[in-house]
């Protein structure tokens, strides 16, 4: 199997830093990217030029698009640009403030759509590549307190798949890596609005514990993502699919009861 080149961004923590970890480890290099590149250290210690630590705020543009050249300067390609950078926002709808939907879609959506414009060029003349976009489960499913943090994935969700379509012809796949809950430290980490009490009645109803995921076990399955020669353009990881088709089914229902309304307007 060829070795392979990287773009990760979120590399310092959680599940970015073990994707890395998992890249690196097997042969690969990786241009990382963190807010903090100094968190980044200890990799380029252990994996020496393979690794090359940036420093990236995804919200900046300009610096993304710094941040990819300097990775192709480095490594002369790129075979898979992995946009996991983003944070978690817990909040109703009407608790959110306008800074805080800013800042969560500034990151998540912004962020990955940035990245995405800088690596098309490199991958358009290489003539292949490989977007692959954390999504989470909250792509494509949805929970009270997380509205903010759907509309950012979920957005992500419709521009990949807008984007899959518009660069196939270029060899280019897009992916959207939609993981479960994993024991990150993802809720501890999310930032909060602001709490009305009007819907604290609403919270003592939601309450109930996730069931966490080893994130260690999603190594190998990114791996067989981004080798396979026809990926998915979209994969859940973890526990999530039941759920999920539960849902998908109940819109499908939905839809289907209500098909003589849409045809009567047609």
């Amino acid at each position: 199997m060829q070795t392979k080149t990287w773009f990760i961004t979120g590399a310092s923590r959680g599940l970015g830093r073990l994707w890395t970890e998992a890249a690196l480890e097997r042969g690969d290099q990786v241009a990382a990217t963190a807010r903090d590149a100094a968190a980044l250290q200890p990799l380029a210690e252990r994996f020496g030029g393979r690794v090359l630590p940036l420093t990236l705020d995804v919200t900046d543009r300009d610096a993304a698009f710094a941040a990819v050249q300097q990775a192709v300067a480095r490594f002369g390609r790129l075979d898979v640009v992995l946009n996991n950078a983003g944070f978690g926002h817990i909040g109703m709808v009407e608790e959110l403030q306008p800074e805080e939907v800013r800042a969560q879609l500034e990151t998540n959506l912004l962020g990955t759509l940035w990245v995405t414009q800088a690596a098309l060029p490199t991958m358009r003349e290489q003539g292949h590549g490989h977007l692959v976009q954390v999504t989470s489960e909250g792509g494509v499913r949805a929970f009270p307190e997380f509205g903010a943090y759907h509309a950012s994935k979920w957005a992500v969700e419709g521009l990949s798949a807008s984007l899959a379509q518009e660069v196939a012809a270029f060899g280019i796949k897009v992916t959207c890596l939609e993981p479960g809950p994993y024991a990150t430290g993802f809720a501890e980490s999310a930032h909060l609005s602001p709490r009305m009490a009007q819907y604290d009645g609403v919270r003592e109803a939601l309450a109930f514990e996730w069931d966490l995921g080893d994130p260690t076990n999603t190594a190998d399955a990114l791996l067989q993502v981004v080798d396979s020669e026809d990926p998915p353009r979209q994969v859940l990881l973890g526990r999530s699919f039941e759920a999920i088709e539960r849902q998908h089914q109940e819109r499908l229902d939905t839809w289907r009861a209500w098909q003589p309304v849409a045809l009567a307007a047609a």
